[in-house]
């Protein structure tokens, strides 16, 4: 029997791996892995959530100060909706003032390392190192039977491996923010297999029916002023 979970959600590979370009931004992410721990198990019971991101910043974003406005109607919805069930930490944004060299790209000519040009270099820094620090500390407390991390990223195996080694009656689960190859989209890379294999169970996509079915209100009331889904989202 499984019964309490932790959900660990990295927000930019959540984002840019599932919910970029598509209607479902304004995604309720508790209800949605309510549903999806249920339908692996319908034993597990969803006690936290732990969300991992940077604050975005506005010169970088398409809709330049609305982009900063939408994030934080995101993250304070979930507040007022699950209170201390959802939990947010967010890291940092660093850039190169200077601009970065990196080699020009040009379709169909081979790489040339000496044909570089100055970019924008953008990183969002903390955030592994944030989850892997709230996934150790939740392990050792004790408080949780199951920890399931939505991610893709090679940097989360470490500490799925650590778990597994020092913990070894906690059982992980892993969740790869995908869209599912039916839906004709252009592929993202595969599921990590270091991931899957450092956990008890895996899934590799999420589908459009599964966020449509879980966005939150397009108003969310707080007993102050209420907040309404972002007209971009």
């Amino acid at each position: 029997m499984i019964n309490a979970t932790a959900v660990y959600i990295d927000g930019y590979n959540f984002y840019y791996g599932r919910i970029r370009g598509t209607r479902y931004k304004w995604i309720d992410m508790v209800a949605l892995f309510h549903r999806l721990l249920h339908e692996q198990d319908p034993e597990s019971q969803l006690t936290l959530v732990r969300y991992f991101s940077a604050f975005c910043l506005a010169r970088f974003s398409t809709h330049g100060n609305a982009s900063t406005i939408a994030q934080d109607r995101f993250l304070r919805g979930h507040e007022a909706r699950h209170g201390a069930r959802f939990q947010k930490t967010m890291g940092t944004h660093t850039h190169d003032r200077s601009g970065t060299k990196m080699p020009r790209y040009v379709d169909g000519v081979a790489f040339d390392r000496n044909d570089r040009v100055k970019v924008w270099k953008l990183e969002e820094k903390q955030t592994d190192v944030n989850i892997a620090l709230a996934m150790y500390r939740d392990a050792a407390s004790g408080a949780f039977s199951q920890l399931v991390v939505c991610s893709n990223d090679s940097d989360v195996e470490p500490v799925l491996r650590a778990i597994k080694a020092d913990f070894p009656d906690i059982r992980l689960g892993v969740i790869t923010p995908r869209r599912p190859p039916e839906d004709g989209a252009v592929s993202h890379r595969n599921m990590m297999s270091s991931l899957s294999v450092n956990a008890h169970w895996a899934r590799s996509h999420i589908r459009d029916e599964e966020l449509a079915a879980c966005q939150l209100p397009d108003r969310i009331q707080t007993g102050k002023k209420p907040i309404d889904k972002p007209s971009h989202w």
